[in-house]
């Protein structure tokens, strides 16, 4: 890569290669490089005056470098500007004599035929005495060449160029990109310590799927077991993961199907599970959550249960209020209703009341009743839609019941 002397050497470098030739081509051609309005008296000068008029970020290597610096602020690799230099031409002489036009035309063959830079023309032109160049400079070894194209400006453009810009009464111009000049900071790299150990972790890309599960709906009782059939469901290691709780399959499982148990904390309702497949490296290995291979996302429905306890339903009421034990805890944003059927076969009665807002999540739900005629009543309750099932005996629905006094 160049240093910050690197400019001035493209265009030191220009300037020489440029008076090898119109010198030759045009009878005491000339190159200068200054400001365009100070040429603007001097009819005696014959030949090009190289002005770099502008420099932009090259769009193809701007961020090339990035990043360069890491999380602590040290440096990761060297930071470099990558740049276009953007040059005015402009010819000058006698226009009886067809001088400008001459040495245009001399110019132009030049870099029509070298456009590029080379490295030996920027070696020789820092190492010469009557062009000199920033003997510091090190823009021969930079990796990228500077290429000349040439640069089709409008009348419109030309004239804001030199009436605004420059000030001066037009002359003869053509415009020039030089393209593209690498400029590295000087900042050093904190080198990292030798390789210990090398690592290199190759895995198959086999990602799990589901293609089925049963039961789709499940009661909420210790034990409850999920069987999910797909493919690629078995590796080292593999997880089911229920919201944000995560479980292990069964043993016994295979590519294609697996049981697992429903783990405490899951919520009465729609919910999802989904196979993930933790991979372990590193040394010690560890978990990367980052690179493990997660399954698509299958919904079953979890049903709520009233506990019972010694055989009995853990259900109780008054006149004004029905209290019970449900099960899996409900939380305090879940949408509880509570649902009262006559014993009968078709429940052709059902008197249904909402729970109020709780503080916090509980088993214990009080929801209050009014207007129930007393009897015994068959007890569900239905929790985010999800609702628990009710006792069969001999044909009929047999529980969980509660007296209504």
């Amino acid at each position: 890569m160049s240093n910050y002397l690197a400019i001035a050497t493209v265009t030191a470098t220009l300037k020489r290669i440029l008076h090898a030739v119109v010198g030759v081509d045009v009878n005491g051609a000339d190159v200068r490089t200054v400001r365009p309005e100070t040429l603007t008296n001097d009819t005696t000068f014959v030949g090009v005056n190289l002005f770099l008029y502008q420099v932009t970020p090259n769009a193809a290597l701007r961020n090339a470098d990035l990043p360069t610096r890491r999380a602590d602020g040290t440096v990761m690799q060297r930071p470099q500007a990558a740049l276009d230099l953007h040059y005015l031409f402009s010819f000058y002489g006698d226009d009886t004599k067809f001088e400008p036009q001459l040495v245009l035309g001399s110019v132009v063959r030049k870099l029509h035929s070298q456009p590029i830079l080379s490295r030996q023309e920027i070696q020789d032109t820092i190492l010469h005495t009557t062009f000199p160049a920033p003997t510091s400079s090190n823009l021969a070894d930079s990796i990228e060449m500077v290429r000349f194209t040439p640069i089709a400006l409008s009348l419109e453009e030309l004239s804001k160029l030199w009436s605004v810009f420059l000030q001066t009464p037009y002359t003869l111009s053509v415009a020039y990109q030089g393209s593209v000049v690498l400029i590295e900071s000087e900042d050093r790299p904190v080198e990292a310590p030798p390789v210990l150990q090398r690592k290199l972790y190759v895995l198959p890309f086999n990602q799990p799927m589901i293609d089925s599960m049963t039961p789709q709906m499940i009661d909420s009782t210790p034990g409850a077991k999920l069987t999910l059939q797909g493919h690629n469901l078995r590796a080292d290691h593999t997880l089911v993961l229920f919201g944000d709780i995560e479980a292990t399959p069964d043993p016994g499982m295979t590519n294609e199907r697996l049981v697992v148990t429903v783990p405490a904390g899951v919520r009465a309702g729609l919910q999802s599970l989904q196979v993930i497949q933790p991979i372990y490296i590193g040394i010690p290995p560890a978990r990367h959550t980052s690179v493990e291979f997660e399954s698509n996302i299958a919904a079953f429905v979890l049903r709520p249960s009233i506990n019972k306890s010694g055989g009995v339903y853990q259900i109780t009421a008054t006149s004004t209020n029905v209290t019970l034990q449900a099960n899996p805890i409900v939380g305090k944003d879940q949408r509880v209703v509570l649902l009262l059927s006559q014993v009968s076969n078709d429940l052709s009665t059902t008197y249904t009341f909402l729970a109020p807002s709780r503080s916090a999540d509980s088993n214990s739900i009080t929801v209050p009743i009014q207007n129930v005629p007393t009897g015994d009543y068959l007890a569900r309750i239905r929790v985010n839609d999800a609702e628990s099932a009710l006792d069969i005996s001999a044909g009929n629905y047999s529980g969980p019941k509660v007296h209504i006094p």
